[in-house]
């Protein structure tokens, strides 16, 4: 009689970011993009650190205005302001992106604390992948900003008449934007893991889960936001009255745009759904219709941080084009006669070159809305297959992934746009009320904001592409798993 023996049975652990690879994590759907914003960033702002210390050695070449100081001290600014503008979208646009890939980590992190891990270990995980993503990011800005740094000292060695001698790219604050980037990126991980702290053990059993009206509509969740957003207000009310004393109220205004767009931003589920609501009902009431205008609805955390980065890019280009705009014109009104048609050529050359310069901003932040559409396609795949199954077809299901997406960006333009015009007038506002005009040299007063058509149809066309490009990989995605398979997935 033989005895027979059973091998011991394997147990397979599936590879998580816990317990694949050590850098593994890098491969999960967000990261890439991520990555990309980071260097996005790091790279605008090495650019701009070039770009100022090569144009004040151009000026301090000039035999003219080599020794002005002011004009260099401007454009210096100007690099700072920009930097940090950008810094600012990225920020917001990865601290959105890890809220979105912890809402569907909710089940791994759930069992990890299921076997004993704390939340708190777990959001530092989360810190950690977001440092290492901001390290990774930088790094490659950094090299590609001094790549297109060097390109463009040789261009400009062939454009302009007097070259400064020596000019060197080892510039002593080239690392701080990559610095910068690399920390704000990890603080804005840390943000976006805040959630990790809310989840528990028993939702182990579920899958990935976006909180729901009510819930992120509860009393006292958004008191920061309210907060920031009233001091926003209030110290752009006083930058519109100090503006009209003094040219310093545009930086009273400055700091109060700051922190009421951060409240905005922060409080987004409770403005941007009642934009969604509006815009849905222009779409009609065909099935695919219905189902992307609920979807927007339904989860409004997903949607106002797929919503709030267009929101920032359309605010940031519309704001200047206004000021912009509104400082032109309020020249050409001091202007008596006939203008010569050369006479704004370096005025209107210097505004493209920042619209140019803060479009960098609005190419982040959309860089964020491919991606977060993305990450909500991949979580909603046991949706989608429902849907298939029930008798959806593959045209169909695009079609209302493509709606939502048209949802989203005509929602968030629409709201960049009025918020872009009230802050451009704001910042004319502040800096020209106490402007000498003519005939009796007496402060402009309340300045009229205008509005550039140009720049506004410019913003309208690139948001239509928008759409087109960020709905391609979701719309491919969404068809790609057959009903079953979806339906099977946790």
């Amino acid at each position: 009689m033989s005895a027979v023996i059973d091998s011991p049975a394997r147990t397979v652990v599936p590879q998580t970011a816990a317990t694949g690879p050590r850098l593994g994590w890098l491969r999960d759907r967000g990261m890439g993009a991520s990555i990309l914003v980071a260097a996005l960033s790091a790279a605008f702002g090495v650019v701009l650190v070039e770009t100022t210390a090569y144009l004040g050695a151009v000026l301090q070449a000039d035999p003219f205005i080599g020794d002005s100081e002011t004009l260099a001290f401007i454009v210096g600014l100007l690099s700072i302001l920009l930097t940090g503008v950008a810094m600012y979208v990225a920020a917001i646009v990865t601290a959105n992106t890890f809220s979105t890939i912890i809402a569907g980590r909710t089940r791994q992190i759930a069992l990890m604390r299921l076997i004993g891990a704390t939340a708190r270990s777990q959001r530092a995980e989360v810190g950690k992948q977001g440092f290492v993503v901001g390290v990774i990011g930088a790094g490659l800005g950094l090299l590609v900003g001094l790549g297109i740094a060097a390109i463009g000292v040789q261009i400009g060695s062939g454009l302009i008449a007097n070259v400064p001698e020596g000019f060197s790219l080892a510039q002593p604050f080239i690392a701080l934007p990559a610095v910068g980037v690399a920390l704000t990126t990890w603080a804005a991980a840390w943000a976006g893991s805040r959630r990790v702290l809310a989840v528990t053990p028993l939702q182990a059993i579920g899958g990935s889960v976006e909180r729901s009206h009510e819930e992120v509509s509860r009393a006292g969740r958004h008191i920061g936001a309210w907060v920031l957003l009233v001091s926003g207000a209030i110290l752009l009310a006083a930058g519109v009255v100090v503006g009209l004393v003094h040219p310093l109220g545009v930086v009273v205004a400055f700091f109060g745009g700051l922190l009421s767009f951060t409240g905005l931003a922060l409080g987004s589920v409770l403005f941007m759904p009642p934009v969604l609501r509006l815009v849905g009902r222009m779409f009609g009431s065909s099935a695919t219709a219905r189902l992307a205008a609920e979807n927007a609805l339904r989860y409004p955390e997903r949607s106002s941080r797929m919503a709030i980065g267009v929101v920032m890019g359309v605010t940031l280009v519309t704001m200047f084009a206004v000021a912009l705009e509104s400082v032109k014109q309020m020249l050409i009104g001091q202007v008596e006669g006939e203008i010569p048609a050369e006479f704004f050529t370096p005025f209107d050359a210097f505004a493209a070159v920042m619209m140019v310069l803060v479009a960098v901003s609005a190419v982040i932040a959309a860089v964020g809305l491919v991606n977060l559409l993305t990450i909500g396609v991949v979580q909603r795949r046991r949706e989608l297959g429902l849907l298939r199954s029930i008798g959806l077809s593959n045209g169909q299901v695009r079609r209302m992934v493509l709606l939502e997406a048209t949802h989203i960006t005509v929602a968030a333009t629409l709201t960049g746009l009025v918020l872009g015009i009230v802050y451009g007038w704001i910042a004319a506002q502040s800096l020209l009320g106490s402007t000498p005009t003519l005939p009796d040299f007496e402060p402009a007063g309340l300045v009229a904001p205008h509005v550039p058509w140009l720049p506004i149809a410019i913003i309208i066309v690139a948001t239509a592409v928008l759409t087109l490009v960020a709905a391609a990989t979701p719309t491919r995605l969404a068809t790609r798993v057959a009903p079953v398979e979806a339906l099977a997935a946790d």
